[in-house]
This record gives C-alpha cells, sequence and structure tokens, in this order.
C-alpha cells in the first residue's frame, strides 16, 4: 500500500451532488426572483465552498447584503434537502471498501457546511470513514488545510501518511498548503484540460484506476 491513510473531498470526487446543490441554488434564487443556473454553471460555482457558490450565483452587482440574505437562506434549505438525488459515483464504495479490507483509514474533507458532510457521510458510508470533517466556525474552507489537518489528527496520522483525493484545482491547492500528496480524478466538476493546466500531474479516470494506484506496494 502506498499509504496508511486516504483523504476524500467529497463534492465531485465521492459523491455525485451536483442534482441537489442546482436544486438547492435555485430553489433559493427563485426565493429572490433572480435567474437560475443550469446544471453546468452550477458546477462551475463548486469547489470553494457555499459563500462562494452563492456569490458567483446571484447576478453580477448583487450588493453584498443581499448576497448575504440569499446565502443565509440556501444553506438550511440544502441541508434539509441534500440528499434527494446524491449519490456515490461509480466504483466508490467498492474502492472505500477495499481499502478498509486493507487496514487503510479514510476520511473525507469537504468545503460543504459541517452538518451535511456528516450526514452525507453517515448516510452513503456508514462505517467505512474515520472521520468527515466541513467547513465550520472553528475549520476554514479548503484550500486552507485545516480540514486536511483535522481528519490526519483524528486518525493519529502524519501528512506523510496520507494522500487527498480531489477534483478541482481547489484540491490541488489545498494539498500543496498542506504539504502533502494529491490524486486528482477526472469525474467530478473539471475537465481533464483544466485539471492538467491546474497544475495535475494525472488524472485517474475511474476509480479502479484510482485504487490500483492506490494499492500498489
Amino acid at each position: 500500500m502506498r499509504y496508511k491513510a486516504v483523504l476524500f473531498d467529497m463534492d465531485g470526487t465521492v459523491l455525485d451532488t451536483l442534482g441537489d446543490l442546482t436544486n438547492a441554488v435555485n430553489h433559493t434564487l427563485r426565493e429572490f426572483n433572480m435567474p437560475e443556473l443550469t446544471r453546468d454553471e452550477a458546477a462551475a460555482c463548486l469547489g470553494n465552498g457555499a459563500a462562494w457558490l452563492i456569490a458567483h450565483a446571484v447576478p453580477a452587482g448583487t450588493s453584498e447584503e443581499q448576497t448575504a440574505e440569499v446565502l443565509r437562506a440556501y444553506q438550511p434549505w440544502y441541508d434539509s434537502h441534500c440528499a434527494i438525488l446524491t449519490a456515490p459515483y461509480p466504483g466508490i464504495l467498492p474502492l472505500m471498501e477495499t481499502l478498509k479490507e486493507r487496514g487503510v483509514k479514510q476520511a473525507v474533507v469537504s468545503n460543504k457546511q459541517d452538518s451535511a458532510v456528516k450526514l452525507l457521510a453517515e448516510r452513503h458510508f456508514p462505517g467505512l470513514l474515520d472521520t468527515a470533517v466541513g467547513e465550520s466556525a472553528t475549520v476554514r474552507r479548503k484550500p486552507n488545510p485545516d480540514a486536511v489537518l483535522a481528519a490526519l489528527k483524528h486518525m493519529g496520522l502524519e501528512l506523510v501518511d496520507a494522500v487527498y483525493v480531489g477534483d478541482t484545482e481547489v484540491d490541488l491547492a489545498t494539498a500543496q498548503n498542506a504539504g502533502m500528496d494529491c490524486a486528482i480524478v477526472g469525474w467530478g466538476f473539471r475537465t481533464e484540460e483544466q485539471l492538467l493546466a491546474s497544475g495535475a500531474a494525472r488524472v485517474f479516470q475511474t476509480a479502479e484506476e484510482l485504487l490500483e494506484w492506490l494499492t500498489e506496494e
């Protein structure tokens, strides 16, 4: 095994959350009589947390005060509607099960609000994760390494023991800021071309390909 632990990003890496995120954003935008987003437009806004998502979802020129109001409306509605369409990507559950069987610790670290991260982790990956960490008052959103460091502390491991797996340029920057290895996947919210341009050395296209690499001696 290459590592003692694998830290996964959530949205776009282990869970396909785009449907529920798009629906939650558009529900909130409708409340404020603002234009809705397409799935592709919503995907382009993802990766930097809820505040970033809403700031880029509202029309250009929206005041900071109204943007904050939209964010306050969005967060609780998404929390209560975050598990309707969301599901693991193909091959993710077998990958996690294999890693657990081989004694590899696993965690999810996400820019999603911590309450939703814990709910989705327990719903979709029961018994597979050692911890799940989202953005909170004490954990800054990625690319700050707070969530990564909190997960490793919980697992009693060092940076050299783990690899961070993600699907966006934010994940690349998070791993770099933490000083740890990174593996990038291509089935999430960015194209392979975008990921390579952002500095990814390799883009894994399937969970099976990623698992093969992780389990190499």
